[in-house]
């Protein structure tokens, strides 16, 4: 069994180069993790090169061989063996330019790296000129044929470093990774023709989209047409920075983070800032559990963004963080808060992607009690009215004024009936709508709620009893950092000594909250992200709670002029497609369907 080597105390080996072999495996450690991340650097420099079509060609999951092959620009005849060496690059002449990156590739590591731990061939003709050229370790470099553009072919990955190749897995898993690094690149490029195949088997062809509905229907042959069916596209400029893509409704969630594509400048990336803003966003309509799914292309200045941080360049590093962060949230959290029932809506049975069975959400009580973090909240929203009799009382001019045309109906329709005290039936101008009552009040009666509370602010109140919560110097040099901020949000804090903090007040919608709880987590919050919604998240949950409680039953008979009154203001009312806990509130029937099942026509 090989030992690792340990130099002994006081060894006196000096110092002394690397052979550049040895570093260029070193440097392949970081960049090429597996054939899958060979896959995304060759692509990448495709479309660095300007390519529009490219095509990917596979064998036993990328081990025995990788080609790629493009119809961009191609290599310079006398640059085509400088490619191979490390840190050389076409994509930045100075420091200058460093930072202002808009290149997927600019490190020049890529092809020395992944040419040091296989056996890698480069062919290359530039456009406008006659001639191919070929390097590669059996010819040195040599002329060859080759239509514009380049073609990189990588055998025998790892062939000479065997330990990184038993970390490998099966050749299905490591296809399956290099599939998913090609889906998402062709997510970020719709523009180009991409052809994937795997052991000569073509596994992904996809068409250039040269408009929004080509690239609607390619991102549905990427993620499948219910993501297009269900999600919502939009595109937001603010404070310098531009915002677009697809964001799926909060009924479409998913049992796993598996369908979250985001690109910022085009590079895709993972982020913690942008997760963080994203579950913000969903935080009030979606089920405890379940993610969000989108695809999202975040657009700066590249000053503002230092891709320099990670050779796979798969994490970023935002200038201006916190500013970021608050465009994100702002622009998905007003994009989800209008979801409510407009004309032309349809809400189906396909999109309630989550469990049939909800369990009760933290901090909800069993049914028939109130939740004792509760109690406090009822001041503020005693003036609140929860029986239907106090509803508008213009609900009863929005009837149906004897047979009025389908397409007069609002969105929603106008109410026939109710289905086992627990549905209401409406009939609108597409057909059929079926209401879950108690979840649509639901979030009705939450929403209200919120903007009483938001009316009058947040208030304090002292504890009878203050409560010492030890921390570290950090800690408390957070909150005197933030003390304006967390007062503002009702948490009144003395200091005491270095490393003691006192909380003398709550806000009053808090009463009975564990009060060294909440600040060792609104601190930790500051800690990560500068800024902390713990209060108002609490304070939320203890809304939704009530409002969970004060909603409509089941099996409570309604009024065709109640039910009427509870869809318009659904009509009225933000985020109303879903109830606070992300199951859907509606669903539409559409007549075409009435009709086939009753094989109509036929």
């Amino acid at each position: 069994m090989s030992q690792a080597v340990r130099p002994e105390p006081g060894d006196t080996r000096r110092i002394h180069a690397l052979p550049d072999q040895l570093v260029n495996q070193i440097a392949a450690g970081e960049v090429v993790e597996r054939p899958a991340s060979v896959v995304k650097e060759l692509v990448e420099n495709s479309l660095d090169a300007g390519a529009r079509s490219i095509d990917v060609a596979v064998e036993q999951g990328g081990v025995k061989k990788i080609r790629v092959t493009d119809d961009g620009s191609g290599i310079h005849p006398d640059d085509i063996a400088l490619a191979l060496s490390r840190h050389a690059t076409s994509k930045i002449l100075g420091l200058d330019e460093l930072d202002r990156i808009a290149t997927m590739g600019f490190r020049g590591e890529a092809l020395p790296s992944i040419a040091s731990v296989a056996r890698l061939s480069l062919t290359s003709r530039r456009r406008g000129v006659a001639q191919g050229w070929r390097v590669g370790p059996d010819v040195g470099r040599a002329p060859a044929a080759h239509p514009e553009g380049t073609t990189v072919e990588v055998a025998d990955l790892f062939y000479n470093t065997p330990a990184r190749r038993k970390f490998l897995r099966t050749e299905k898993t490591e296809f399956g990774h290099i599939e998913q690094v090609v889906r998402r690149l062709a997510l970020a490029r719709t523009d180009v023709a991409i052809l994937l195949s795997h052991n000569r088997r073509e596994t992904l062809r996809l068409a250039p989209a040269l408009d929004q509905s080509q690239t609607e229907r390619r991102l549905g042959s990427l993620l499948g047409a219910e993501f297009v069916d269900h999600s919502l596209y939009f595109s937001h400029e603010a404070a310098g920075m531009r915002l677009r893509g697809w964001l799926a409704l909060p009924t479409f969630s998913r049992s796993q983070a598996d369908m979250q594509h985001f690109y910022v400048n085009g590079r895709m990336v993972r982020d913690r800032l942008v997760t963080h803003a994203v579950r913000q966003a969903y935080s009030d309509v979606l089920f405890h559990g379940r993610h969000p799914a989108y695809v999202l292309f975040l657009e700066l200045d590249p000053v503002l963004v230092d891709v320099n941080v990670h050779p796979t360049k798969h994490e970023v590093r935002f200038r201006e963080g916190r500013l970021v962060h608050d465009f994100l949230f702002r622009t998905l959290h007003e994009v989800i808060s209008d979801t409510r029932p407009a004309a032309g809506d349809t809400v189906t049975p396909a999109s309630a992607g989550v469990p049939a069975t909800v369990p009760p959400q933290a901090g909800e009580a069993p049914s028939g009690q109130q939740s004792p973090l509760a109690l406090g909240v009822r001041e503020s929203v005693a003036s609140y009215r929860l029986d239907f009799a106090a509803q508008r009382p213009a609900a009863r001019a929005v009837e149906p004024p004897g047979e009025a045309p389908a397409q007069e109906a609002p969105p929603l329709g106008f109410a026939l009936g109710q289905l086992s005290g627990v549905y209401i039936l409406a009939q609108n101008a597409q057909g059929l709508v079926v209401v879950d009552m108690h979840a649509a009040h639901e979030r009705v009666t939450y929403e209200r709620m919120k903007a009483a509370l938001e009316g009058e602010g947040v208030r304090r109140q002292p504890l009878l009893v203050p409560v010492p919560v030890r921390v570290s110097p950090r800690e408390v040099a957070l909150a005197e950092d933030h003390s304006d901020l967390l007062a503002s949000a009702g948490l009144e804090l003395d200091t005491l000594g270095g490393e003691t903090l006192v909380v003398r007040a709550l806000p009053v919608h808090l009463q009975g909250a564990d009060a060294e709880r909440l600040l060792r987590d609104v601190l930790s919050d500051l800690a990560v992200h500068g800024t902390s919604e713990r209060i108002e998240r609490e304070t939320l949950d203890i809304l939704a709670t009530m409002a969970c409680h004060g909603s409509v039953r089941a099996n409570r008979r309604l009024t065709l002029e109640e039910m009427n009154a509870l869809l318009r203001d659904m009509e009225r009312t933000e985020r109303a497609n879903q109830c606070n806990h992300g199951r859907p509130t509606w669903i539409q029937v559409p007549l075409g369907d009435l009709d086939k099942w009753f094989k109509r026509g036929q």
